[in-house]
């Protein structure tokens, strides 16, 4: 890593709203001065940092450090993390394993404390934060907000654990994420009103518009699964204050491609005003949660990058705290080898267990959708005389299973279409946000290998089919590996790409898997207790 003294080129001054030549002065890892100076020789352009303002790190499947040796390669100096992922697995040890392992790296990491672990009662988790466990680590200064209040439902109906969490947050003076998708009217009104200030699961421009009528900041998500920038950039310029970026939940190979600045590129290449664009990719985030990054004035940090146009926006030079973190598309400082933490008590499973016998003629089916995380429901009828419930290939009706990882206990089963398998089985330990194994196969017997390979590995995600058997492991909460970015990238697409030779038409087949028990999403989903209603927030039969 190479510490900078003073940097010249064309400056952008995103508070300003102005473009000129000029020269930085650095001092130790601060700004000194910013001089003005249409004489230099300025060949590339310097601006702001690039910031997610929300992510979780574990779904890159790669540890902090890791995943900041691919970050800023693309000009990202810092990530808003909620790590309510390993934290439904391990609890307030896996809060403190990111914060750690997030320190071995110059990129700025700002956690916030996950609210909803679990996030609904609904399923098995591997730890309870309760309210008191909030208040605790809220207290601390490297937790920075209160994560995702995905349990609108008890917001709303003001359930007291809830409105403990909440209330803890409003005592820290510590803002508090939201998760609303699809709310709106009085409903919207009540989460807005308890104190909830951002919201990145907009649809549509019309619920964005109303979500910010209410005064909620609007976070435009693009994510591995997850796409809502094109539905949504349209705010960029009509509300350039109230906007942020985020992509939310991004697996290896998407990050090897590209995160915020991609974004950025979009939205430039859309006509949006340069300056409206990088107010969301590079300062609403510092403002909004308080961050300690620098914004190219004097006295800031010194975190920036440089980018050879505007036009093209790549990335040339990535700079924090005054240090060259990355140069010419490689990061220039060490890897760090992680460390291992886990939580895997169930034991190996049947063929028998996933099986289903018929107690009616009509089954509810799972409606998955390409780039969405919100499911549909339909109706089948099952065949006349059959004894059990299997998988319909010809009618895309594939076998799905939630598996509890915590403990020994009985598959919960349910059917799934537009997966889109011909034969085999995918299965994976991401599965938000409990993590336990979901699967999805085509015969019980595939559902098994697939489950069982895991149970063995501790995690991971893997692809059966035949006698052929892949796996990517994840040692680490049955969520990361302990692998640097570019092989983990590589397994995950091999992986992705065996799945799609097996009949997959999704785009991201593990993403969209592992969003299929994400119970806070409507329509219908699959915990490890049994099928679930997202709507009306109850359990309900497979048979209708």
């Amino acid at each position: 890593m190479i510490a900078l003294k003073r940097i010249s080129g064309h400056i952008v001054d995103v508070s300003r709203g102005r473009i000129y030549k000029g020269t930085i002065v650095i001092n130790g890892n601060k700004i000194e001065a910013v001089y003005e100076d249409e004489t230099i020789r300025a060949d590339g352009y310097i601006l702001p940092g690039l910031i997610d303002a929300h992510i979780h790190i574990e779904s890159s499947l790669l540890v902090p450090s890791a995943f900041a040796h691919l970050a800023v390669r693309h000009g990202t100096v810092a990530a808003v993390s909620d790590p309510h992922e390993i934290a439904n697995v391990l609890g307030m040890a896996g809060v403190d394993y990111m914060i750690e392992d997030g320190r071995r790296s110059p990129l700025k990491f700002y956690f916030g404390a996950p609210s909803c672990v679990p996030a609904t009662a609904f399923e098995t988790s591997g730890a309870l934060l309760d309210a008191g466990s909030i208040e605790t680590l809220l207290q601390r200064d490297d937790i920075r907000y209160l994560g995702e209040m995905m349990n609108f439902p008890g917001v709303v109906h003001r359930e007291s654990g809830v409105m403990a969490k909440i209330a803890a947050a409003r005592r820290c003076g510590k803002p508090i994420d939201g998760h609303a998708p699809g709310l709106f009217g009085a409903d919207l009104a009540e989460y807005i009103g308890a104190g909830i200030v951002t919201d990145h699961e907009s649809l549509t421009m019309e619920e964005a518009q109303e979500k910010i009528a209410l005064g909620m900041k609007i976070i435009i998500r693009e994510g591995s699964a997850a796409k809502n920038f094109d539905a949504l950039a349209a705010l960029i310029d009509l509300y350039p204050e109230q906007c942020m970026f985020c992509s939310d939940d991004r697996h290896p190979d998407d990050l090897l491609r590209g995160h915020i600045n991609l974004l950025v590129k979009r939205a430039l290449e859309r006509g949006c005003d340069l300056m409206n664009v990088l107010r969301c990719a590079c300062v609403n985030p510092v403002l909004h949660y308080g961050l300690d990054v620098g914004l190219l004035r004097a006295g800031d940090d010194a975190d920036f990058i440089v980018v050879d146009s505007l036009e093209n926006f790549q990335v040339l030079k990535t700079v924090i705290r005054g240090v060259t973190v990355m140069e010419n598309g490689l990061s220039t400082f060490p890897k760090a080898r992680p460390n291992v933490l886990n939580s895997f008590k169930t034991g190996p499973k049947n063929p028998s267990d996933f099986t289903v016998r018929r107690q009616g003629d009509r089954v509810r089916v799972i409606e998955a959708f390409k780039g969405q995380l919100v499911t549909g429901q339909t109706i089948e009828s099952l065949p006349p005389g059959a004894e059990f419930v299997t998988a319909d290939v010809g009618r895309d009706l594939l076998k799905s299973a939630v598996v509890n990882r915590y403990r020994d206990a009985a598959p919960a089963v349910a059917l799934i279409r537009n997966v889109g398998l011909k034969r085999g089985a995918i299965a994976s330990s991401v599965a938000h946000d409990s993590h336990n194994i979901v699967a999805v196969g085509v015969t019980d017997e595939d559902l098994n290998r697939a489950v069982n390979v895991l149970i063995r590995q501790g995690g991971g995600l893997a692809v059966v089919s035949g006698d052929d058997m892949d796996v990517l492991p994840l040692p680490i909460a049955g969520l990361m590996s302990a692998e640097n970015g570019e092989v983990v990238a590589c397994a995950y697409e091999r992986l992705n790409q065996k799945a799609k030779a097996m009949g997959s038409r999704l785009d991201a087949p593990f993403m969209t898997l592992s969003f299929m028990s994400l119970l806070v999403i409507p329509n219908l989903k699959l915990s490890d207790r049994g099928l679930f209603n997202g709507n009306r927030f109850e359990f309900v039969s497979l048979f209708a």
